[in-house]
């Protein structure tokens, strides 16, 4: 039986040395760099999304009651009311309103302005079981006040909806009222920001991984 010492070591692949293998072409990488345009949009997206989401956020911390506006007919707007949960009454136009659906849900919305004030619209929320022609839209509202320039995601679109139906479009400082949106009912926006903020940090995490550089070890002579 050989012993350990006795035992005849491999040679060396002939004509290979280690500086060789360095002045080998890199490899091409093509998913590499597909994974890098991936990660890098997806953090791009999420950060565009949690700044979307953020006024949803600060307004979910809001506590108090609603601040009580009157009659939305005789309705001074100015900045402070940005953003305000707010209780208001007024009739609501039946002219100037639309009515619209949201995917995945079975209520519908209906938007219309305060009647003898145009530049305040309302948004409510109709069940499904109550929707016709003898629905009578209530005149008292509490929800968001919001200007229709800073309007989030979810209502974005509402003012050029509105001039596609036929009805005369809201002017450019008309203000739009939430109806039913509470600070509680907007809870759901910190669990969205967190998982936004969390999704793009592990993109960044993989970035930096991707193309950080590897140390190597100089081959010894």
């Amino acid at each position: 039986m050989t012993s350990p010492e006795q035992t005849p070591s491999r040679p060396p692949v002939s004509g290979t040395r280690p500086h060789d293998l360095a002045e080998l072409p890199a490899p091409r990488r093509p998913w590499r760099r597909a994974t890098l345009v991936t990660l890098a949009a997806g953090t791009l997206a999420s950060l565009w999304l949690a700044l979307s989401v953020l006024p949803d956020v600060v307004y979910s911390l809001r506590g108090g009651a609603p601040r009580d506006l009157g009659a939305l007919v005789s309705l001074r707007l100015d900045s402070s009311l940005a953003g305000s949960w707010v209780r208001g009454e007024g009739q609501l136009s039946a002219t100037r309103a639309i009515r619209y659906a949201r995917p995945l849900e079975h209520d519908t919305y209906r938007l219309a302005s305060v009647e003898g004030n145009p530049k305040v619209w309302v948004q409510i929320r109709v069940p499904a079981n109550e929707e016709g022609p003898r629905f009578v839209p209530p005149d008292s509202f509490v929800g968001r006040l919001l200007p229709m320039s800073e309007l989030g995601i979810r209502q974005r679109g509402l003012p050029a909806a509105v001039g596609k139906s036929g009805v005369e479009s809201p002017p450019s400082d008309a203000w739009l009222l939430v109806d039913g949106e509470s600070p509680a009912a907007l809870r759901w926006a910190l669990g969205l920001l967190a998982l936004l903020l969390a999704f793009a940090t592990f993109n960044v995490v993989g970035l930096v991984r991707l193309t950080r550089a590897i140390p190597t070890r100089e081959p010894s002579t």
